[in-house]
């Protein structure tokens, strides 16, 4: 996109936006002697300001087991995984009862939700929740989200708020995500290798960047680090939603790129929206399995927006029950997309490479001509 271009999708994006996810991470929020409130007072007030503004928005807020583990000292034992879920425990309370205060002081009430991925899967409990946050937006209060820790021991150790944060741009409709890092934004080389390195303006297609190539380490206080941060990004753009990466600690950064400064990296949507209900089957629940298909398999869902046919599969991995989240991957191993299996991986096996008119003959009946239809398939996803 020509530069005059994104800079105008910005300004209009940032201006007429209403509804934005906004993401803090454990390096913006707290250092190694627990929680910076100077950090979260800037955040309240400029958040405040976006209120006042017109904006709803919704707060996801890393930072609990960093918090808790100052408190705790010595105590903490990072490789203890009951220490860290505590630690989760002390710090989250530290954490909202500081957002309590900052946020009172403009006027506006912070509302705490704490979350699992159970919260996201289940689909009446997914239902609940956005017409919760809803409701909080209706009121007038700032939702504070983060992952419930003390409990979930998956999330802990494998999550993200990055992925919950992007998830949650789908939930809610929102229009803008803003993640707030502990960098300036996505330098296309290492700062620390060349001092001279500015971060990039814009990204104007994710979905083509090599992301492995591009990011670095993880922060020392995160379980993120930039490469999740871009995945999210690549997420929410399949949804048609762009993504603002600025520096959480910069005076005034949110309150500077609302006002049209050029700062941080703008990552545009760029491609055609999908289904809502596609984006949730897709990143709300964690495959089960992989289902390898031939070349004529992959053009037909590529190239023709074809449903995937028992005939066109050649190999099974997983022991998955009917109706699983399951991965296309091509015979190279590339995952080309994710999907419901309208089979288990046990019947998957018996009619994979036969053609959909011998399901009956083998099964003993025929529930459906395809093994994942395309209405319950996503190509090319952020995983």
């Amino acid at each position: 996109m020509a530069q005059c271009d994104w800079r105008e999708k910005r300004r209009q994006v940032l201006s007429q936006a209403r509804r934005v996810v906004i993401k803090v991470g454990s390096a913006v929020l707290a250092g190694p002697g627990g929680i910076d409130v100077s950090v979260i007072s800037s955040l309240a007030r400029q958040i405040s300001e976006l209120a006042g503004a017109g904006y709803q928005v919704l707060l996801v807020s890393s930072g609990a087991v960093a918090a808790g583990r100052a408190v705790l000292g010595d105590r903490y034992d990072p490789t203890f995984l009951p220490h860290r879920q505590a630690a989760s425990a002390i710090g989250q309370s530290r954490i909202m009862h500081a957002y309590d205060q900052e946020f009172a002081r403009h006027g506006r009430i912070a509302a705490q939700v704490l979350l699992t991925r159970d919260d996201l899967d289940n689909r009446e409990r997914y239902l609940n929740l956005r017409n919760t946050l809803a409701t909080l937006f209706d009121l007038g209060a700032v939702p504070v989200v983060n992952e419930n820790d003390c409990v979930a021991i998956a999330e802990l150790v494998y999550g993200d708020n990055d992925c919950l944060a992007g998830l949650l741009v789908g939930t809610v409709g929102a229009e803008l995500f803003v993640n707030l890092t502990s960098a300036r934004g996505v330098f296309a080389e290492n700062p620390d290798d060349n001092p001279a390195a500015a971060p990039m303006e814009c990204i104007d297609n994710i979905g083509e960047l090599d992301l492995d190539a591009l990011c670095g380490a993880k922060t020392t206080l995160g379980t993120g680090g930039m490469y999740s941060k871009l995945l999210s990004a690549r997420r929410v753009a399949q949804l048609g939603v762009p993504t603002l990466i600025l520096a959480g600690r910069e005076e005034g950064a949110l309150r500077r790129a609302f006002a049209g400064e050029a700062v941080g990296t703008f990552v545009l949507s760029g491609c055609k929206p999908i289904p809502r209900r596609k984006f949730w089957l897709a990143y709300h629940h964690d495959p089960q399995g992989t289902l390898t298909v031939d070349d004529g398999a992959v053009r037909a869902l590529r190239d023709k927006g074809k449903s995937l046919l028992p005939a066109g599969i050649v190999d099974v991995a997983g022991d998955f029950p009917v109706g699983s989240m399951v991965r296309v991957a091509t015979v190279a191993g590339d995952v080309i997309g994710v999907g419901l299996s309208n089979y288990a991986a046990a019947d998957v096996r018996k009619i994979m490479g036969l053609k959909s008119s011998r399901i009956a003959q083998v099964l003993g009946e025929a529930a459906y001509a395809e093994a994942v239809h395309r209405d319950n398939l996503l190509l090319d996803p952020a995983i």
